[in-house]
């Protein structure tokens, strides 16, 4: 199996989220093959509360500032992610996000990680577990 530089970058991410703790390295390859790189320079709107969500993004590196009906609610930093909601429901953001640095992410959207749940139960059941113990 051939193993794309970018997708084998974010495999490496993928294995310091908690969301993923449960997965394995060919269930996290899967995941890594779905997701695309994204940068943000400093000072950008990475997301932006009340807009369209259609993504879910684990953070590479760098900073980002939370901040929900203007006021700052956190900092997201390597290794935490973001919009795990809105890639299940597509729902709008509940919150902006603002890069304090330059940032790298890894993104999937919702019409990607369909088919990869749907195709691969395993996965699914995982991620619904990790899900449910976050808003607990």
């Amino acid at each position: 199996m051939y193993n794309c530089p970018v997708a084998r970058g974010s495999v490496d991410v993928l294995k310091k989220v908690p969301l993923f703790a449960g997965l394995d390295d060919r269930e996290l390859q899967a995941i890594a093959g779905s997701m695309r790189e994204r940068k943000f320079a400093a000072g950008n709107t990475v997301t932006e509360e009340g807009a369209g969500g259609a993504g879910f993004f684990v953070v590479e590196s760098g900073e980002a500032e939370v901040t929900v009906d203007g006021a700052p609610r956190g900092t997201i930093k390597e290794g935490d992610y973001f919009g795990e909601i809105a890639l299940l429901t597509g729902s709008d953001r509940t919150a902006t996000i603002t890069a304090k640095s330059d940032m790298v992410c890894w993104g999937m959207t919702p019409w990607d990680f369909r088919p990869l749940v749907e195709s691969n139960s395993a996965i699914a059941w995982k991620l619904l577990t990790a899900m449910a113990d976050k808003l607990k």
